[in-house]
């Protein structure tokens, strides 16, 4: 059942209403009497005005006499037996006797005393028993018939009214925010009908639905009837008036009988259905004139209320069956679906339609870091980042767990999102209902399912507006409305509420996408933990093997040079060249295998990390270029020092050669230049025009991601040759070579393949960006 409150009134003016606790009252009704007792004396401490009118004895005289003053031994021993069995707040019912006249009792305990009410019986024992035996017999018979809910509260309320003879006998039932229905009715055929009537929350205040919620019955046969004080009007222990929560006989509210008298009720009984410790409604009779009910009746109609309320959760709607049993088909086959598909994001949102079906949602809107993808009929993408912007800042999003990707999911649901979020007004066609799945904080993994507005037609029982009195001082009361004629407002700004079982379907897919991700991290981890295993066993097959290749390389060399030496008179030109290639070709293996025994070193040794100032690892590399390589004309640019990091400097360096040589090696222009800077945060320097602003993007050919500087970004940054935009992804695998090897100097196409493993090994990263025939920068980071 939706819940709405009159549109109206101020949300804040129902909360500022001050309420007397009803429970705490100094007069009872006068169909019977009551006595608050000393525990465990059973002492008269208070006792009602009317003792004379039902026990021949005065209220005065029996003030401070023991009970046994009015009751035989045969009774005393009775409310004896029944104290034993009476734990705190729960009542017990008896029967005593006086004389000549028997007593229908209700004995229970509050904190301070023993309350004992009695009313006389109405008729013998035996007949009444046998009657109300049949008629229970006969209704719990036909109750437990109907497996339909509806269906069956109807016929509960009819079965009520059959046996108490009142003439309307309503079911009610409250909504979350604590308004209600009638659901179901049955009432004499010349009055007109309630049923499906709304009522709001002021009708049945809090501290009231809380004394129902205590109580399984209240009755009150004559709302006219003059009240009766009890003596003393206070509790002479707690110095308060009594508490009488549980008290059938409590005295009404004057507010309670206006209210009453408004609707044309003379006499009223009201039955709780309370599940677990809800109240979940109530089932009201009403009378247009004073009704007397026996007790014996009153404790049938409690003991169906009970029963009534044990069978509301076994009874289901027809339809809501139906619909529950479609979403949980609908669910299985989407978690089985999303279960074989790697990519998250497309499982959710291919084909369209399932993500919404599974809930019955028109939008919805896909979170996956900050990634948004919409789905159906949403608002627009910047409205929904501004959605998610204010989600973050509300309570109902718990703190971002410490030691785990998923926290405890959050789930939210409104059928009002603009009540909530004025901004959402703008887009109540498409979102005026929300609900909200957090799969994960940390991840910020975040489902958001939309519903449109649909204006909606509510019948209240008279104007809701007018239970609430605003004085001019701003004090606010409540007051009985006069009206209960049928009175509709059109609600807006609300979709259709949310359903338990879609809450439940959205819970379970959040379930089920841990539980997928969380089996691919697993089976993720194991390939991994292999993967390494098997780099491991590589980069130790590798180091042997090009260790073990040098030795009859290094005899195929030196043999080919002593038949060339030895031999060369007897060697034709064909031969001495053939022998020179031969010697060509085993010093260019050579240097591959070095390269190869170099590479696979880098995955055995370990860093060796210092503070290293990469100014003088610059200058060394400088100075051993200027030495191996005499005759290069470069211009070496340095727009500013580079700073202190923490790095091998023996690895770091060789970075260095290697990208400053391939920046001089590949180069065709007639005035060279190299420049060797860094970029802290999102800034560089440049020569000539000083400070400047690093480009937005960076095209990084290890994985084609875009990079965002870390705090230290080295680059070395020339004008050569450049690279083709399809070579970019392919210049970092081994033995990679773009040009014949007769070209740009040779080389064995594995120097940049170690400067990337170097660069990883230290937790960085390396990427390239470059213009063909303008030049590259090579960009590097260390952690």
């Amino acid at each position: 059942m939706s819940g709405f409150e009159p549109s109206n009134v101020p949300k804040d003016h129902l909360s500022e209403v001050a309420l007397e606790p009803v429970h705490f009252a100094s007069s009872i009704q006068p169909y019977g009497v009551l006595f608050a007792l000393s525990d465990p004396e059973l002492i008269i401490l208070q006792v009602s005005a009317n003792t004379q009118d039902y026990l021949g004895i005065s209220a005065q005289h029996l003030l401070g006499q023991p009970l046994g003053v009015l009751l035989n031994a045969a009774s005393l021993e009775v409310i004896q037996q029944a104290l034993e069995n009476c734990g705190s707040f729960s009542k017990s019912s008896l029967r005593v006797c006086r004389g000549e006249k028997t007593f229908n009792g209700t004995l229970y305990r509050t904190a301070a005393t023993i309350i004992l009410e009695l009313e006389l019986a109405s008729s013998p024992p035996e007949a009444c028993h046998v009657q109300m035996h049949t008629l229970v017999k006969q209704a719990i018979a036909q109750l437990r018939r109907v497996p339909d809910l509806t269906d069956f509260l109807q016929l509960a309320a009819t079965e009520i009214r059959r046996i108490t003879g009142f003439e309307r006998v309503m079911i009610y039932q409250f909504d979350a925010q604590g308004a209600g229905a009638v659901v179901a009715e049955a009432h004499r055929d010349d009055l007109p009908s309630y049923l499906g009537l709304r009522y709001p929350a002021t009708d049945i205040p809090e501290p009231v639905r809380e004394l129902y919620r205590r109580g399984l019955i209240r009755y009150i046969p004559d709302l006219s009837a003059r009240s009766v004080a009890l003596i003393p009007t206070e509790n002479p222990i707690t110095q308060q008036p009594l508490d009488l929560n549980l008290s059938v006989l409590r005295s009404v509210d004057p507010c309670c009988v206006e209210y009453h008298h408004n609707m044309g009720v003379a006499a009223m009984l009201v039955i709780s259905l309370i599940q677990g410790e809800t109240l979940w409604g109530l089932i009201s009779c009403h009378h247009q004139t004073p009704k007397p009910v026996a007790f014996e009746v009153r404790e049938v109609c409690e003991l169906l209320g009970q029963l009534i309320a044990s069978e509301l959760a076994n009874k289901v709607n027809t339809e809501e069956l139906d619909y529950w049993v479609k979403l949980r088909s609908l669910q299985s086959e989407f978690v089985k679906s999303i279960s074989q598909i790697d990519d998250l994001k497309q499982a959710l949102v291919n084909p369209a339609p399932r993500l919404l079906d599974l809930v019955s949602a028109q939008g919805a809107a896909v979170c996956l870091e900050d990634e948004i993808t919409l789905v159906g009929t949403t608002p627009s993408l910047e409205q929904v980042r501004a959605l998610m912007q204010w989600i973050e800042t509300q309570p109902f999003i718990p703190p971002t767990p410490p030691l785990s990707s998923f926290c405890d999911p959050v789930l939210f649901h409104t059928d009002s999102l603009p009540k909530l979020y004025a901004e959402a007004e703008a887009f109540k066609d498409s979102a005026s209902g929300l609900l909200l799945l957090q799969i994960s904080k940390v991840r910020r993994y975040t489902i958001l399912w939309f519903r449109p507005e649909v204006l909606q037609t509510v019948n209240w029982a008279g104007d809701p507006n007018t239970s609430l009195n605003v004085a001019a001082d701003g004090c606010v009361t409540l007051c009985p409305r006069k009206s209960f004629e049928r009175w509709q407002e059109i609600v807006r700004f609300t979709s259709l509420p949310w359903k338990a079982c879609e809450l439940e379907n959205a819970l379970d897919l959040r379930n089920a996408i841990v539980g997928i991700v969380l089996k691919k991290a697993d089976e993720l981890a194991r390939v991994n933990q292999e993967l390494e295993r098997s780099n491991q066993e590589l980069d130790s097959f590798a180091y042997a093997a090009s260790h073990d290749l040098k030795e009859p390389l290094r005899g195929i060399h030196n043999y080919s040079n002593l038949l060339l030496k030895g031999y060369s008179a007897v060697l034709d030109d064909v031969g001495q060249s053939r022998l020179q290639t031969l010697i060509r070709l085993t010093r260019r293996m050579e240097a591959l295998i070095n390269a190869l025994l170099k590479f696979s070193r880098l995955g055995q040794a370990e860093l060796n990390l210092q503070p290293t100032d990469l100014n003088q690892s610059l200058h060394q590399v400088l100075e051993d270029l200027s030495i191996s390589r005499p005759d290069f004309q470069t211009e070496i640019r340095h727009p500013r020092p580079l700073p202190t990091v923490n790095c091998d400097p023996v690895l770091i360096h060789d970075v260095l050669v290697n990208l400053i040589s391939n920046a001089i090696k590949y180069n065709d222009k007639p005035e060279r230049w190299v420049e060797i800077g860094y970029i802290a945060g999102n800034r560089e320097w440049g020569i000539g025009n000083g400070e400047r602003e690093l480009p937005s993007k960076f095209h990084a050919c290890t994985d084609t991601a875009y990079r965002v500087p870390t705090p230290y970004t080295f680059y070395v940054r020339d004008n050569g040759i450049g690279i083709r935009e399809r070579h970019l992804d392919s210049i970092f695998r081994l033995f990679k070579r773009l040009h014949e090897q007769h070209l740009y100097g040779g080389g064995t196409g594995a120097g940049l393949t170690i400067a990337k493993k170097i660069i990883e090994r230290h937790g960085g990263q390396i990427w390239v960006e470059s213009i063909y025939g303008e030049g590259s920068t090579f960009y590097f980071t260390l952690k």
